[in-house]
């Protein structure tokens, strides 16, 4: 009797490609430009999955949400929490589902902790206790943001380099860790290589600091243009304060600022706004920079970014169109 060589049947990886940057350094053209008829995207941006939050989130137009279907865009009220664990979770679900129907799973957007809990997974730092939360929470009510941050820097200075001052989910978040175990949360692990279940392809967009500071300026001016203003005035009408998560967002902190100090000028929230996204824009590509296998590109590099692909087997030609 002849012996046929058994052939073990490998479930092929799932393969999805991440693209993020800084703030206004041009994710969404080159999006658009190179992925309009193979993608898919999955939104990695923690503002643009808030209803009403449109201008200042520089969230996709119609017309580019129906060239190129989003998920995870308009999922939340602006009262409600998103975190990090909750976008991997509804990411992992979509990439396989995305390419069922023939398209290359397409991540994109600028939240670090967003892509990185997805890319490589939680911390293994202790689960929630709702008790401590809430203990944690009622004590940054009465005592205040800036004591909250204040607290952080002295019990887990590390973190407090990590976190943005106006960012009391995760400000909450260590504190709580930190009275659950008794630990700093910057001590627990964080994997330094990519889970091996998805094959995630990293691409960060890069610009030269000049010109990415004159992109936010103009951004920032567009975005008074399209009626900033107004957006926020609707979002007081319907009850917007800082204990709405979505309003510690650079682009409506701002503005939650001036309506608490009643001395900002629309000038003075414009230059603040701009000078927090420069900032930002630069603790984004700190860190960025650690992300493990990542290649930089500059978004006008198509054929550059095209090539890489390529190399990493997706040709984007071959999804459906």
């Amino acid at each position: 009797m002849r012996l046929n060589t058994l052939k073990k049947r490998v479930a092929k990886k799932s393969k999805a490609v991440v693209l993020f940057g800084p703030t206004a350094v041009g994710k969404t053209g080159m999006t658009e430009a190179l992925f309009s008829r193979s993608a898919e995207i999955i939104n990695a941006d923690s503002v643009q999955v808030y209803r009403g939050l449109d201008i200042g989130s520089a969230k996709p137009d119609e017309r580019l949400r129906k060239l190129i279907k989003h998920h995870l865009v308009d999922i939340r009220n602006p009262w409600e929490q998103y975190t990090a664990g909750d976008f991997a979770r509804d990411a992992e679900v979509l990439i396989p589902e995305i390419e069922s129907r023939g398209k290359l799973p397409l991540i994109t957007g600028g939240t670090g902790y967003y892509i990185k809990q997805l890319v490589y997974g939680p911390s293994s730092a202790p689960q929630s206790d709702a008790a401590v939360r809430e203990q944690v929470k009622r004590e940054i009510e009465e005592k205040g943001s800036a004591w909250a941050f204040q607290y952080l820097s002295l019990i887990d200075p590390i973190s407090a380099s990590r976190i943005e001052p106006n960012d009391i989910y995760r400000i909450s978040r260590a504190i709580e860790v930190y009275r659950t175990s008794g630990k700093a949360l910057s001590s627990y692990a964080v994997s330094s290589s990519p889970r091996d279940d998805i094959d995630f392809v990293l691409i960060c967009l890069v610009r030269d600091k000049s010109e990415l500071v004159e992109r936010i300026e103009k951004r920032v001016d567009i975005m008074f243009e399209m009626g900033l203003y107004d957006e926020i005035k609707k979002l007081f009408r319907a009850g917007a304060d800082s204990s709405w998560p979505a309003m510690h967002a650079i682009g409506y902190k701002e503005f939650i600022d001036a309506a608490c100090s009643g001395e900002a000028s629309i000038r003075t929230i414009r230059d603040d706004i701009i000078r927090a996204s420069v900032q930002y824009a630069k603790r984004q590509m700190t860190f960025f920079r650690s992300f493990a296998t990542c290649r930089f590109f500059h978004p006008d590099d198509l054929d550059g970014i095209a090539s890489y692909l390529k190399l990493r087997d997706i040709c984007l030609d071959s999804f459906n169109a």
